[in-house]
């Protein structure tokens, strides 16, 4: 079987759809990932194979900055329908089109951001699946939002409307998510096919940076895209000062593209990297701090690390008061305004077990789903491929 997978540019997006992506290989199942240009070296290094399309065009910067003023909701669904959609949307289209037409693949499998990879794939007669970049009560959100403007593409490629998002809600939805750390009002796609990843830690491989220091660890990151905002390197610096004088070990990463010489001088109990795979940090890590991007909060819940979340943007805000409901962690609801609180919440986190037995039963049920190496196997079902 072949399966074309359809991504954006962002490691938030791509992430979730590797570990699927891997498990179709070991199948036997040929894939092929079709995103941006610009994610060329982040799907590469994923050792898959590309096929590229046309990077996102330059009027979603005035998009960007119209949002001030907005509510976290009214950002979102402008994101979501103005810019992944009506721009960026039509301007893969040809590229992810001309992937079905020369590749033909037996199935698209994209994440539920991408929707050039559902048009092609109905436009081609192809039958497509979706995997969930967050949690599930966001993908009702994401069809109310953008039923209404892929109308307009639908037409322009010749389809029949689809005027309730039938037919992109109706297929079938893919997660790494376990049930039990979604919104229990909200829970996501009634069909939910739920998996773990095989090794969602691995204890070798990590750097001796502090030797015969062991004091507990803790990670901070803020994901990938704050390195590239006007949040760099500032919010860093003010996040290593605050946890200097923690009886802690602190790793901080600050993405591939910065130096983190950029940072300035480093405490002697922090070390700042470029990038680590935080699946190599998360057995040594006694908690986090992070941004409350969805993939990192959910590696870290699955290896049973609490963590305190600076929310940014997108649905980062809603990922934090899951992890407070949860008990797994504290958020800093007022995100880098709220940076005089971190090293009181972390020293909290840290000293209160009850912070770690919440995020310990997240990782319990996790161990509980069927592996992603069944997905192949279940999707052929769905599909009748």
């Amino acid at each position: 079987m072949r399966v074309l997978l359809t991504t954006r540019r962002g490691a938030g997006h791509f992430g979730p759809l590797v570990p699927f992506a891997q498990a179709f290989r070991r199948a036997g199942d040929q894939v092929l990932v079709a995103a941006p240009h610009a994610a060329r070296s982040m799907v590469e290094s994923a050792g898959l194979p590309f096929w590229g399309f046309d990077d996102p065009p330059p009027q979603r910067e005035a998009i960007y900055s119209s949002l001030d003023g907005l509510t976290e909701d009214q950002k979102n669904a402008m994101v979501l329908g103005e810019v992944f959609t009506r721009l960026d949307a039509r301007v893969a289209l040809p590229g992810v089109l001309d992937a079905c037409s020369e590749w033909w693949p037996h199935v698209v499998l994209r994440e539920t951001c991408e929707f050039a990879g559902y048009l092609a794939a109905e436009r081609r007669g192809i039958p497509h699946a979706r995997v969930g970049i967050g949690l599930g009560s966001s993908e009702d959100f994401i069809s109310e939002i953008v039923t209404g403007v892929l109308a307009d593409l639908r037409a322009e490629l010749g389809l029949h409307p689809d005027p309730a998002g039938e037919r992109l809600r109706g297929a079938p939805f893919f997660t790494l998510t376990p049930r039990g750390m979604e919104d229990p009002a909200a829970p996501g796609p009634a069909g939910a096919r739920r998996f773990r990843e095989l090794n969602p830690g691995v204890s070798n491989g990590l750097a001796v940076w502090w030797p015969g220091d062991e004091r507990p660890l803790v990670y901070l990151t803020f994901g990938s895209v704050a390195p590239t905002m006007d949040l760099f390197p500032d919010l860093y610096r003010a996040a290593i000062d605050a946890l200097a004088d923690l009886p802690a070990r602190v790793l901080v990463t600050v993405g591939r593209d910065r130096d983190p010489a950029e940072v300035g001088p480093l405490p002697g109990n922090v070390r700042a990297e470029r990038w680590v795979p935080q699946r190599r940090v998360m057995p040594h890590a006694a908690a986090m701090v992070c941004h409350g991007g969805f993939g990192t909060v959910r590696m870290a819940l699955a290896s049973g690390v609490p963590m305190v979340v600076l929310p940014l943007f997108a649905d980062q805000p809603h990922n934090a008061r899951r992890v407070a409901e949860l008990g797994a962690g504290i958020p800093l609801e007022r995100g880098p305004a709220g940076i005089a609180e971190l090293a009181e919440a972390v020293e909290v986190v840290l000293d209160d077990s009850s912070y770690r037995g919440a995020a310990a039963r997240v990782a319990s049920e996790v161990r509980t789903l069927p592996p992603v190496d069944a997905a192949p196997y279940v999707l052929r079902g769905l599909l009748d491929l």
